[in-house]
């Protein structure tokens, strides 16, 4: 009788302590997502997806929040790679400076860092002002109210969440197989390129995933670093919301991209279990 009690407490009592935690994300989460997407469909039609998915304007929305998230990613991987590779060959002071630093934008609101950028980037704002007055230019950079501002501020808030992953599969790496790979007789662009490189592929994939996905949902950086001239589609969903009071097709362009950001997600996580197989 022991025996057979055992295995049964030992299931139940995972499953006591996941209770709290499970009822929170049920109420918390999965009712607000129920009850926009019966929203979506209010009075059992789908016009309002066909309106997102159909419509030329709309899939516009669509088309260029997927290209300033994949833009967004490209250049934060660029940015990122060189910057986690700093941090784990670094000396241990300028390692920890550097963690520092990247950590350090965590302790300040996306709010206020993204009024920040539009102060940096306005006609007279620190870029201008230091071209202007070194002669390099002669007439003010447009940075901001377009899309290159709204790069720049979803990159800077961004950034960090390439780096860690990528760092973090780096620190794990073995130094002597970089070691043994020279010793080979490889030069240091095939030893990054053959060894090292590949090795660091799941932190790579990580890092993607992360910034694609939170790409997807950006509101604050595009709302004020665009001006309302850079739509995307948190902005425009913001926008039904507010402005017209459309909650079923908010509901719907909310749908799609929960969607969207889902099928992401999965084809990326897929790349990477394939890739460990």
């Amino acid at each position: 009788m022991v025996s057979r009690r055992a295995p049964d407490a030992a299931v139940r009592e995972p499953l006591l302590q996941g209770a709290l935690p499970m009822a929170f994300l049920l109420v918390l989460f999965m009712y607000p997502v129920a009850r926009f997407l019966l929203i979506s469909v209010e009075g059992g039609t789908l016009a309002h997806y066909d309106k997102a998915l159909l419509d030329g304007l709309y899939l516009g929305v669509l088309i260029d929040t997927f290209r300033i998230a994949l833009v967004v990613t490209a250049i934060t991987l660029v940015l990122g790679y060189p910057l986690a590779w700093f941090l784990v060959s670094a000396p241990p002071r300028w390692a920890t400076v550097g963690l520092v630093l990247l950590i350090l934008p965590f302790w300040t609101s996306v709010l206020i860092r993204t009024y920040a950028w539009s102060v940096i980037l306005g006609r007279n704002g620190v870029i201008n002002r230091v071209l202007l007055d070194s002669g390099v230019i002669e007439d003010p950079l447009r940075l901001l109210n377009n899309e290159i501002g709204v790069l720049i501020g979803m990159v800077h808030v961004l950034l960090p969440y390439m780096v860690f992953p990528i760092y973090a599969v780096m620190r794990r790496q073995d130094p002597t197989l970089l070691l043994a790979s020279s010793g080979l007789g490889a030069s240091g662009f095939q030893t990054f390129t053959r060894v090292f490189l590949p090795l660091t592929v799941p932190g790579i994939l990580a890092g993607t995933t992360l910034v694609f996905v939170l790409s997807l949902g950006f509101f604050i950086t595009p709302a004020i670093l665009g001006g309302g001239k850079v739509m995307m589609i948190a902005v425009l969903i913001e926008q039904q919301v507010r402005g017209l009071s459309n909650w079923p097709f908010a509901a719907a362009l909310s749908a799609v991209l929960l969607a969207a950001a889902l099928a992401m997600y999965g084809l990326l996580s897929f790349t990477m279990r394939a890739r460990q197989a």
